[in-house]
């Protein structure tokens, strides 16, 4: 992140807002040449900076009004058994590994909190899984987003205590 430039800010700026713009309308706003903004493309996803350009989809707009965040814990040693069984479950949008109580962290859709029962029933359904905690959300009022970290411009506090200021007041 410290080593994006203005000119790769502004780029992935511009990307976020019109993912359907091509590289000369890029050039031609941003007031560089066109190899200048393919260079920066091509360096920014060689990095992974850029994942890619493919459509913003919502799970709403298809039918899967309700998204619920399931907590499994799992039996020691299944781990990558349990990852395979997830990733044939079209309605788990994503799973983490993190700490705390569970072992990971789903998040899910289903068409409806009748829905959500089959879907959580699909995932359990394994033998590597020994227990899960759900909760529905009800709304989505900071959805995920990654701009605001590339607007900063790379000069956010480094640890709390840069945020807090020199003497520790916030």
């Amino acid at each position: 992140m410290r080593d994006l430039d203005a000119l790769d800010r502004r780029l992935i700026e511009l990307l976020s807002r019109e993912p359907r713009i091509g590289v000369l309308e890029c050039s031609r706003r941003l007031g560089v040449a066109r190899g200048t903004v393919q260079a920066r493309l091509d360096r920014l996803q060689a990095r992974g900076v850029i994942r890619g350009f493919g459509p913003d989809i919502d799970p709403a707009a298809l039918g899967y009004t309700v998204t619920a965040f399931a907590t499994l814990e799992i039996r020691q040693g299944r781990g990558r058994d349990v990852r395979a069984h997830l990733t044939r479950i079209p309605e788990v949008l994503e799973m983490h590994t993190i700490t705390g109580a569970g072992d990971m962290l789903c998040r899910i859709v289903a068409r409806s909190n009748s829905d959500l029962q089959r879907v959580i029933d699909r995932v359990v359904d394994f033998d590597g899984i020994v227990r899960t905690s759900t909760v529905i959300a009800l709304e989505n009022p900071i959805p995920y987003r990654v701009l605001p970290l590339v607007t900063q411009d790379g000069k956010g506090p480094a640890t709390p205590r840069d945020a807090a200021g020199p003497r520790g007041e916030g």
